[in-house]
């Protein structure tokens, strides 16, 4: 019997992008984003004249270090989707996700990452065409070795939210090599920034993971709500924000430049976390969106709004 059934045409490549993007949730970039911003002021040369930021390459130096995070970012997510599109799929939260329910292909993800990975590595050559600085781009394909490592990661540990927040914690010292590779190691701010963003990620990633407790055990997969359960996951995530906390006093310790608007910023994430640990505990899952997105984009804005003011007028 013969099948009159027309074979579907292929979604258009602006569809796929489309929902790719929508997969990735390029909002997310709100999480590392300033820190690098505000790693960029940290190390930024200054004039001999009046020892105010220099200008003159800033805003093209600027541009570039966005773009490339947009990028490296947009490749981690695209690496994290396929390789966890068949988990995905056995998971109710995340098994309408494009790649988890089939609307794009394997192949359309693959070509994808290659598309993104040309760009990210075009950009970072920027930084050596226009600034003679090709430390970035020496630097690109490890780069995205390391960022795209962490979805592999709950196959084998459960320290899998520390590797995530290790991929975030490269933005500020990436921001400061393509900057001032010089001086990089005299800034030790630019590193207790690093090291704010690694456990604050650890800790809201942790929260995160919270929604997929049950999911992960069964399909034997590692996370610190999986290995101790709710109530001691959340302790571990608040000894984290605690860490973070100190990172982010240790830094405005070790930067002149962060004066009294980086200290009220301060204040106001410890504010923030706290409230996000309240919401937690009063309304458990529920509460878990808030928590995750709202308040931690809120906390990175902060940060990096207030501490690069405080630079700017230093």
């Amino acid at each position: 019997m013969t099948n009159n059934h027309p074979i579907p045409a292929p979604l258009p490549w602006t569809r796929r992008l489309t929902l790719a993007l929508a997969d990735i949730k390029l909002a997310h970039s709100v999480f590392a984003l300033p820190f690098a911003i505000l790693a960029t002021f940290l190390v930024a040369p200054r004039t001999l004249t009046n020892k105010r930021i220099d200008f003159s390459d800033l805003p093209g130096t600027l541009t570039l270090i966005i773009l490339s995070m947009v990028l490296a970012r947009t490749w981690a997510m695209l690496v994290n989707r396929i390789a966890d599109a068949s988990l995905d799929a056995e998971n109710d939260r995340t098994k309408k996700r494009a790649f988890a329910s089939g609307s794009l292909s394997k192949r359309d993800g693959f070509l994808l990452l290659t598309a993104t990975a040309t760009a990210f590595i075009v950009t970072t050559a920027g930084f050596g065409f226009f600034y003679d600085n090709w430390l970035p781009t020496q630097l690109a394909a490890p780069v995205l070795l390391w960022i795209g490592f962490y979805s592999f990661t709950k196959r084998f540990t459960f320290l899998c939210h520390v590797f995530l927040g290790g991929a975030l914690a490269a933005s500020p010292i990436a921001a400061a090599i393509a900057v001032n590779p010089q001086l990089l190691f005299n800034s030790p701010a630019v590193f207790s920034l690093a090291a704010m963003v690694l456990l604050w990620v650890a800790g809201f990633d942790i929260i995160y993971a919270l929604q997929d407790l049950d999911h992960d055990r069964k399909a034997n997969l590692n996370s610190i709500p999986a290995k101790f359960g709710w109530k001691s996951a959340i302790w571990i995530a608040r000894l984290f924000h605690a860490g973070a906390l100190a990172a982010l006093i240790y830094a405005h310790q070790q930067a002149p430049q962060l004066n009294t608007l980086f200290a009220i910023a301060i204040a106001l994430t410890a504010a923030l976390l706290i409230y996000e640990h309240f919401i937690l505990a009063k309304r458990g899952k529920a509460g878990i969106p808030m928590a995750f997105f709202t308040l931690n984009g809120i906390i990175s804005l902060l940060i990096g709004l207030l501490g690069s003011i405080d630079i700017l007028k230093s």
